[in-house]
């Protein structure tokens, strides 16, 4: 059994592995054996799969024998990947950053207002997806029905309703295609039923808009029933969105004009600085840049051409209150197959502690804020609780951990962060979306109110009591990453930040021919909203 299929067992179980873990395996007589025992033995806590969960497996105490000087008669051999001939990457020494971070007399405050942590309850049953679908059309079709006055699907069953006018409906989207003549068919599904209703092409705009509708998101439609009542002919179309006349206060005056920075400088609040990706532990990471980055944090200031000279008078960078980084901090192990031959650091704890040490050089007066990702040692299914104790121990200890989503909010602004894996699911379904341009797939999550609205892509969703991907609470800013570009879009006063990588292009980028935009980090003025990218390459 080769390595890269064990990694992709334990990947599609849900779980990462270690390449010492791997190795031990892959040195048995019976691989496919060993990897269905392992799989069977595992419980929810085990993130990260090593050689102990082998070894503890089949009775033995880490040495490889059962405690008695003997080995047990299935007990699997403890050689390291080296006595087999494989040598395993040594742990690179880690660059320290030449600024010391000073001791900060008092911390800025960081208030969690919905994060999944310490709150999962679901175990995947059947009942749970329908009651997390539920909920997720109760608060969606509430929001719609600000706007408009709709009818249970059930009762469009009712004779005099067929000459009654215009109708309106909210439903999930079950299913959207377009007919043989152009037509656009869309099947809505709400408590009480399921109908059909069908855009034309000669509708323009409303045909557009149709266009861009995705599976199991909650829209609204008005239109008048033809036939024997069984179909209805649009005439309006309504999402979520984010109101036309929202306008959001912000704890100073709004000095900038979207995408620009204010300078807010004289006001009493300070920066927020947002990044994404930084994937310590690949052979891929940007080392340089990223100390760069951190020196900065300590006495750094911004060249005339945007990018960061790694000294001056600190005029910038001294206002910086928060680092609010949105997931996938180290690269993981046993995220995807053959990731072991592109790693530096092979062991996933390795990758935090070196990850801690260079979080350790940023100033004390900075609070950093971390959010996982997909590469990092939680779950993979989404909503993903804060990353464990015996990881968060490993970091100063005033770092505040969220989960993935989380609303927070600090001096008066909500973020919502998310690492924003559903984009790779936008961005196919959507016309006209592009990795090059995250901040306008951004956009498309608050026009439906919802960072993740299809279920069955390459987001996996655990069923919560609660479908922690709504917007309720319209955040001030939207914080995202994964997709290794960068973008800054304002949508209805909503900030769109997409921060970037500081990873260089991947074997897998190549393939796919995805340029990423490292080494850049977003500077937020809490007063204003006005950002800024730097960047340290």
């Amino acid at each position: 059994m080769h390595e890269s299929l064990i990694v992709e067992e334990f990947a599609n179980a849900g779980y990462q592995i270690s390449p010492g873990a791997v190795a031990l395996i892959d040195s048995c007589p019976s691989p496919d054996n060993v990897v269905k025992q392992v799989l069977r033995s595992l419980d929810d806590s085990v993130l990260v799969v090593d050689k102990q969960h082998i070894m503890l497996d089949y009775g033995g105490n880490g040495d490889g024998s059962n405690g008695d000087g003997s080995n047990g008669a299935g007990a699997v051999s403890t050689k390291a990947a080296s006595d087999s001939g494989r040598e395993l990457p040594e742990k690179p020494p880690v660059k320290t950053p030449r600024i010391q971070p000073p001791v900060a007399p008092e911390l800025p405050g960081v208030n969690i207002l919905c994060d999944i942590s310490n709150e999962s309850t679901c175990v995947g049953e059947y009942s749970e997806f329908v009651r997390y679908f539920r909920d997720r059309y109760a608060r969606l079709s509430g929001i719609i029905r600000t706007r408009i006055t709709a009818r249970p699907i059930e009762s469009l069953r009712s004779e005099r309703l067929r000459d009654y006018g215009n109708i309106s409906i909210i439903g999930m989207v079950h299913e959207i295609r377009t007919t043989v003549n152009g037509n656009k068919l869309i099947e809505l599904e709400d408590p009480t039923g399921m109908f059909s209703v069908l855009i034309r092409p000669v509708d323009h705009d409303l045909w557009e808009l149709a266009s861009g509708i995705i599976r199991d998101e909650v829209i609204g439609v008005t239109g008048s029933l033809i036939g024997d009542g069984r179909l209805m002919i649009v005439s309006d179309l309504v999402m979520p969105e984010i109101p036309n006349q929202h306008n959001q206060r912000l704890p100073g005056s709004w000095a900038g004009n979207g995408t620009g920075a204010g300078n807010g400088h004289d006001n009493g609040h300070g920066q927020a600085v947002l990044i994404s990706d930084v994937h310590i532990g690949s052979n891929t990471f940007l080392e340089d840049a990223f100390c760069e980055f951190i020196d900065w944090l300590g006495d750094g200031d911004i060249g005339s051409d945007g990018g960061a000279t790694g000294s001056g008078n600190g005029a910038d960078a001294g206002q910086v209150r928060y680092l609010i980084i949105a997931g996938d901090l180290v690269d993981g192990v046993g995220v995807y197959p053959g990731q072991e031959e592109e790693l530096e650091i092979a062991d996933v704890y390795d990758q935090y502690r070196c990850a801690a040490k260079y979080l350790r050089a940023v100033p004390r007066n900075v609070r950093i804020i971390i959010a996982p990702g997909n590469h990092d040692a939680v779950r993979l299914a989404e909503p993903q609780p804060a990353l464990p104790e015996n990881i968060r121990s490993m970091f100063r200890d005033d770092t505040v951990f969220t989960g993935n989503p989380a609303l927070i909010e600090i001096e008066g602004v909500r973020i919502l962060i998310y690492h924003g894996r559903s984009m790779d699911d936008l961005i196919a379904t959507i016309p006209n979306m592009s990795y090059q341009r995250p901040a306008e797939v951004m956009v498309e999550m608050l026009r439906r109110r919802h960072i993740a609205p299809t279920y069955g892509g390459r987001v996996s969703i655990a069923p919560e009591i609660t479908d922690h991907f709504v917007i309720d609470r319209i955040p001030h800013i939207l914080h995202c990453g994964h997709v290794h570009t960068i973008g800054v879009d304002r949508y209805k006063g909503v900030t769109a930040i997409n921060a970037g990588t500081w990873q260089s292009q991947t074997e897998f980028q190549k393939r796919v021919n995805l340029e990423p935009v490292p080494a850049h980090a977003a500077i937020v003025d809490l007063a204003t909203l006005g950002t800024r990218m730097i960047r340290f390459a």
